[in-house]
């Protein structure tokens, strides 16, 4: 159908007005449509309006809308339990209860009330929209449209196309969310869409991960906060999204997809079936003050402040080995936190590199009014740089930030074993390499241990520890107190591929390429589906191009190695890319071209 022939829409009929039903009409009216409201009985119309009159009553309290506005939008809504209301219709959307057979049995009434060219869209978050659309005499002009709670707010809708849509239908169904000032994404029919395909399958890695008590479930959330800049911890985020919620979005697509990774991990049902529901009845993975309160309250698994890790280790001396940005960042760290750094390179231009990229660093804070020239000069006064390693054999606690080799990072460990004095620490900022294989080199397994800076590491504020089997529990409790004083978030967790945040973003992101090479949707919109949808500040292919497809290729390997679960095996395309060439930013082409920008 062309823009000459394309559908009119003024009337929008909405099928149960709940929290998200209320959001879409008000949404539409907020636009100038003409919205008629259904709901089974006057009991649920009349909430129906308190939710509406809440949610834009809330707008003009923030002045987002006058007093006026608000009663011109109200008035533009019609709610009633008369199904033949709908005649005159132009757009239908369907938001009741995730229940195939209720959609259904809405979508097989709507066929004797509705014109035979008005539009038909179920908003479900995961059920077939295929299967929905049999229910109607003309399947062709049913769409899902799956709009992001709360409607009003969220500008993310997935528009999902099944294999008889109508070309015209699509089309038309894009305009009108544009025109709603919405960002719509196109997708095929599969349980989970775009973002909750790729978003549930984290989640459910996240608890996976609790569940076998590799990690707390305060330094999972943090390691995600602090590490990635998302907005929220994985299990914050199912306590907000309801425990059942998301064991119900699991369980539908693994049975549609099959998926291991989308089997709901067996906690989850434990929690459901004890009334764990998360935010909404007061307790999940976290304890709330009351139900639906966010308040987070200390219960039986809150760390006590009486065993806050503490310095078993006197560190006044602070080596650090390589010159590269990540070096360069953790000596800067140091330096500013009070202890002396000696660093090593393979030449005094390297030396002068890292020196000069910590003046640069202040120069610019000092330019924005951040620091002084004398906490510059405080600073540089601390650091010093020396062309060889035998000079650390004072140091209380050595760093070492050089290539990601095992070969090369084995063989250092085996000198700094001969060199550092009996006692020192041995950390290495490896992110997937194993770090047993490095102590057990040396004479001192018990002192060896894992600090993962996230680059620029003078900024980012997460760091993971990690412990091997060989690490003593005081070398831990150091570190971790150590992260502390100097001014970072400190997760502990054990000696294996990805540690906490890698281990959970590379297969969300190697989810995303093999969505993308199933052609299931662009780029572009899967990225947009997880910024806009997820509030996630990249999207997957944004976030590859700026690590670099290279090194998401081998951490993917590494994960893979590790865990021989199917679902971590690299996807074809990204290999491809990496053969190519395209490697992202750095190559100036990767999922994107770069070259001519």
């Amino acid at each position: 159908m062309t823009d000459e022939t394309a559908r009119e829409f003024s009337t929008v009929g909405v099928i149960g007005l709940g929290t998200m039903g209320a959001g879409i009409a008000e949404v539409f009216a907020r636009n100038g449509y003409t919205v008629i409201g259904v709901e089974l009985n006057d009991g649920a119309v009349e909430r129906g309006h308190q939710h509406l009159e809440h949610s834009t009553g809330r707008a003009v309290k923030r002045e987002k809308m006058t007093a006026e506005q608000q009663a011109e939008l109200l008035g533009r809504i019609t709610l009633t339990t008369d199904m033949k209301a709908l005649a005159v219709a132009d757009l239908v959307v369907e938001a009741v209860v995730e229940s195939l057979e209720v959609k259904k049995s809405i979508f097989r009434l709507l066929d004797g009330i509705v014109r035979d060219d008005a539009v038909l869209a179920t908003n479900t978050s995961s059920l077939s929209v295929t299967e929905i659309s049999t229910a109607n005499s003309k399947p062709g002009r049913v769409i899902g449209v799956h709009f992001f709670n709360p409607a009003p707010v969220q500008n993310l809708v997935e528009i999902i196309r099944t294999v008889v849509t109508e070309p015209s239908v699509l089309e038309d169904v894009q305009g009108v969310l544009r025109g709603l000032g919405k960002n719509p994404v196109v997708c095929g029919d599969k349980a989970g869409f775009i973002a909750n395909t790729l978003l549930f399958g984290y989640l459910n890695h996240a608890v996976s991960m609790y569940e076998g008590k590799y990690a707390s479930r305060e330094d999972i959330d943090a390691a995600m906060r602090f590490g990635c800049g998302y907005p929220m911890g994985p299990l914050a985020l199912l306590d907000l999204i309801g425990l059942d919620t998301a064991y119900e979005i699991l369980d539908t697509m693994y049975k549609q997809g099959r998926d291991r990774l989308h089997a709901p991990a067996p906690i989850l049902k434990q929690y459901v079936t004890a009334g764990l529901l998360g935010r909404k009845s007061g307790r999940g993975f976290y304890t709330y003050e009351a139900p639906d309160s966010p308040i987070v309250v200390d219960d039986a698994q809150t760390p006590s402040t009486d065993d806050l890790p503490q310095l078993h280790h006197d560190i006044r001396l602070v080596g650090v080995v390589g010159t590269g940005t990540m070096a360069a960042g953790i000596v800067e760290v140091f330096a500013k936190a009070g202890y002396d750094v000696l660093f090593t390179g393979r030449g005094q231009d390297k030396i002068a590199g890292v020196v000069a990229a910590i003046t640069r660093n202040f120069d610019k804070q000092i330019q924005r009014g951040r620091a002084t020239e004398e906490q510059k000069a405080e600073v540089l006064g601390r650091v010093r740089g020396t062309t060889s390693l035998d000079d650390l054999r004072d140091v209380d606690l050595v760093v070492e930030a050089i290539a990601e080799d095992l070969a090369i990072k084995t063989t250092l460990f085996e000198n700094l074993d001969e060199i550092c004095k009996p006692g020192a620490i041995l950390a290495t900022t490896t992110s997937s390499l194993p770090i047993i294989s490095m102590a057990k080199v040396t004479k001192r397994p018990q002192h060896v241990i894992g600090m993962h800076f996230f680059n620029p590491a003078a900024i980012m504020k997460l760091v993971e520890v990690v412990s091997t089997v060989a690490t003593d529990e005081a070398v831990t409790e150091t570190v971790l107190a150590l992260c502390e004083k100097v001014g970072k978030v400190a997760v502990r967790c054990g000696d294996r591929a990805g540690f906490i945040v890698n281990a959970l973003l590379f297969p969300y992101l190697n989810d995303a390429v093999k969505m993308l090479e199933a052609h299931y949707a662009t780029a572009d919109d899967i990225d947009m589906a997880m910024k806009l949808g997820c509030a996630l500040p990249m999207g997957p292919f944004e976030l590859l191009d700026v690590v670099g497809n290279d090194v998401s290729l081998a951490i993917q390997k590494e994960l893979y190695l590790e865990f021989r679960e199917p679902g971590f095996s690299p996807a074809p395309l990204l290999e491809h890319l990496v053969t190519a060439g395209y490697l992202g930013r750095k190559a100036g082409r990767g999922f994107r071209d770069y070259s001519a920008r």
